[in-house]
This record gives C-alpha cells, sequence and structure tokens, in this order.
C-alpha cells in the first residue's frame, strides 16, 4: 500500500462503519441543534435564549470531561460508546415528545423551554463522554501510520453531516414541522447503533488500569500543558470558535434581517459546514502539514475577516458566501489541529487529552453561543458578530507574537517518520 495512498484508511472495513456512525450521530445532533434553536427563538424571540442553549450543554460537558476522560481511557470503547449513543437517543425522543403539538398545547411556555433546557442539559453530560470515546476507538481502528489519513477522513465526514443536518433541518421544520424532524433525529442515532455494532470491542491499552482518579486526572492535565504544541493550537481554536460564534445567531438573521425563512435558515447554517467539507476533503490529496503553525495561524485570522463580512452583509448571497469561507478556513484549522493531537497523543492518554480538548474546543462553541447571546442582547446582533470577529484577529496577532515556535510548527518530519515506521 503507497504511503501516498489518500484512500488508505478506508481500505479498512470497520473504519468505513466507524465512519457511517460518525456521520449518523453528527448529522442527527447538528440536526437537532438547529431545530432547537429554531424552536427556542420562535417561542421567545428572545437572542438571549439562543445563548442558554449553548449555556445549558457546557456546564456538564465541562463539569465531566476530566472525569470522562478518565473513565474513557479506563473503558472498553465500543460499550462505552453504545451507552452515549443511547444517552442520546433519550434525548432525542425526549425532544419529540415535548414539540409534539398534542401535548404542548396543555402547557405553559415556561414549562416548554425549562423542559427543552433540561433535556440540553443531559445531552451535554452525554457529550462529555461521546467525543473523547470516538477520538479514542478511531486510534485502535486503523494502524498508528495511517492516523493523519483516518483522521482528515474522520474530520470530513464530521463535516459532511455538520453540512447536511442543517440544511436538512431547515427544510424538514418548513414541510414536516418541529416534532417529525426530531423524530427523526431519533431514527439516525438508532442507524448509528446498527452500524456500531459492525465494530469488534477493542482491547484496553491503558498500563494503568485501576489508577487512582485524581492521579490520573492529574496526568492528564500536566501532558496537555507542558505540551506546547497541543496546547497552542487548541488554545488559539478555543478563543476563535469562542468570540467566532456569529452561527449561533443565525436564527436572528435568517428571521429579522436577511427575511429569508427557515429555508434561508438551513442555507446559511449548512455553508460553513459546506466550506470546511471541501476544505478537508482536499486535504487528503492536498498536504497541510509543511508549515503547519503559519497556516493554522493565517486561517483563523481569515476566519475572523469572514465573520466580520457576515456582520455587515445585509445582501443574502454574500452572508452565505462569507459563512461557506469561514468554513474553508476553519477546515484548515482543523485538519491540522486533529493531526497534532493524533501525533503527538499517547495511546493510553487519548481519552483525557481529547477531553481536555473538548473542554478548550468542543465546548467553546456552546460558551461561544452564549457568549454571542449575551453580547446581541447587551451592543445588538450585528455589533456582537463584528466584536466577535475583530477579537478573533487580535487573539491570533497576540498567539503569533507571544508563541514564536509555534509560528515555524511543521508537521512534515514527524507524518514521514510516522509513515516509515519509525
Amino acid at each position: 500500500m503507497s504511503k501516498k495512498d489518500p484512500y488508505a484508511a478506508l481500505r479498512y472495513k470497520e473504519f468505513n462503519f466507524f465512519l457511517l456512525m460518525r456521520f449518523a450521530m453528527v448529522f442527527a445532533w447538528s440536526m437537532q441543534f438547529v431545530i432547537i434553536e429554531w424552536e427556542v427563538y420562535s417561542l421567545t424571540k428572545d437572542p438571549l435564549s439562543l445563548g442558554i442553549i449553548g449555556l445549558m450543554e457546557i456546564i456538564p460537558a465541562v463539569s465531566m470531561a476530566l472525569f470522562a476522560g478518565h473513565i474513557v481511557d479506563q473503558s472498553e470503547k465500543k460499550k462505552l460508546l453504545v451507552k452515549c449513543i443511547l444517552g442520546f437517543s433519550v434525548v432525542s425522543l425526549g425532544l419529540f415528545l415535548i414539540t409534539v403539538p398534542e401535548i404542548t398545547k396543555n402547557l405553559a411556555q415556561s414549562t416548554i423551554l425549562c423542559t427543552i433546557y433540561a433535556l440540553v442539559f443531559f445531552g451535554g453530560f452525554v457529550r462529555s463522554f461521546l467525543g473523547p470515546t470516538i477520538f479514542s476507538l478511531l486510534s485502535l481502528i486503523v494502524p498508528k501510520k495511517l492516523y493523519p489519513n483516518a483522521a482528515t477522513w474522520s474530520s470530513s465526514t464530521w463535516q459532511l453531516a455538520s453540512m447536511f443536518g442543517p440544511a436538512l433541518a431547515g427544510l424538514s421544520i418548513s414541510f414536516i414541522g418541529v416534532h417529525w424532524s426530531l423524530c427523526f433525529v431519533f431514527a439516525c442515532s438508532i442507524m448509528a447503533l446498527i452500524m456500531l455494532a459492525q465494530i469488534e470491542q477493542k482491547p484496553i491499552l491503558n498500563p494503568k488500569i485501576g489508577e487512582p482518579i485524581m492521579k490520573s486526572l492529574k496526568e492528564g492535565l500536566s501532558f496537555v500543558f507542558t505540551n506546547k504544541t497541543i496546547l497552542g493550537s487548541i488554545s488559539l481554536d478555543m478563543i476563535a470558535v469562542l468570540f467566532g460564534g456569529a452561527v449561533a445567531l443565525l436564527p436572528i438573521f435568517a428571521q429579522d434581517i436577511l427575511k429569508v425563512g427557515s429555508e434561508g435558515f438551513g442555507i446559511l447554517r449548512a455553508a460553513p459546514a459546506l466550506g470546511s467539507f471541501l476544505m478537508m476533503l482536499l486535504s487528503a490529496y492536498i498536504s497541510l502539514n509543511r508549515k503547519a503553525g503559519i497556516k493554522l495561524l493565517g486561517a483563523i485570522f481569515m476566519f475572523g475577516i469572514c465573520i466580520i463580512i457576515f456582520g455587515i452583509s445585509e445582501i443574502f448571497w454574500i452572508s452565505v458566501l462569507a459563512m461557506f469561507l469561514s468554513g474553508v478556513f476553519d477546515g484548515v484549522s482543523v485538519v491540522i489541529r486533529n493531526t497534532i493531537l493524533q501525533l503527538h497523543t499517547p495511546d493510553h492518554m487519548r481519552g483525557r487529552v481529547a477531553s481536555v480538548n473538548s473542554i478548550f474546543v468542543g465546548s467553546s462553541n456552546e460558551l461561544g453561543a452564549f457568549e454571542s447571546g449575551l453580547t446581541a442582547k447587551l451592543m445588538g446582533v450585528v455589533n456582537a458578530v463584528i466584536f466577535g470577529g475583530v477579537m478573533t484577529i487580535i487573539t491570533v496577532g497576540a498567539t503569533a507574537v507571544a508563541l514564536p515556535k509555534f509560528r515555524k510548527l511543521d508537521l512534515e518530519k514527524d507524518v514521514e517518520a510516522l509513515e516509515n515506521g519509525d
């Protein structure tokens, strides 16, 4: 098998089932989140309510993340992932029931909102385990020399699902309504379980099974904070996602500023994911590893520019283009960051490192949603988006000055050594 083969990881049968499982889960999760955003804003017409959705998910996700990483490293990954998907199924089924018109007509608006927030809160708890488990399982399915290729395909699958989920959510809200859309989300979670059933159980590679939890957590945190490459990449991405959270305000832009309805909302929501997916697909053929540090900084800088353009635009196609390009540059960031994590993380620490990454990056999506909702409430929707883009650009400049070694980061030699079995 040629080391330049862009389809190398896809030649492993279990990896294909892994990708189908991940697609189904990300598709369901992204579609569900968009439907919830639409329903909550339709009920309240309050931008802060969109921020509360993010806050309800981030509280359990952050508070449980480190403990989840410890449990992932101590557990068999397939069994744990089954439990995660079942937990998500409970959330999606609950959201379907709380949006059925025959049920909601007898409930107060505050009761509906509190139930939705409670289910989102439980979903955040599930998510704290889901990400680290998937990250750890990936490394057990393909040989180590194929980690960069597998990470690219896995990230591309994630972005493809993130593209189709929001797009279908916008259309399905129009054609079949919120509650039946959530029923479809539940069906997707069942499909993910079927795909996961095709993957065999994997060995636990942790040599420290039964290690005291506090010692385990300390070791995971120490590793991340002493590895400047990992710390720099996830910190930079965290700040960009935190302040570049324009996506959380898309229901407001679609309904009140651009006035394009749920169909336009779906297109806006899908545009960045389409851009990311195309970039990630391209990265399977064109390597981003050479001069990775400067490419990562440049990509996030341009991401901030795109967010500013989106904020000031009042023309639908310009807004869509800005969202699309923001996804392209975000795709560069995701590919480089995932390659760094796969190459620089020991097998027995993948759960804990992925959990720290979820605190820095994954949860910053929800915290970014809360920040966007709060700043929109305080300074107006357009000003909040522009502010986020400006802060992203400032962060890139500060990082470039403060971490000169990060600017010189080059992953090409690391990847070549791995492919040669060194």
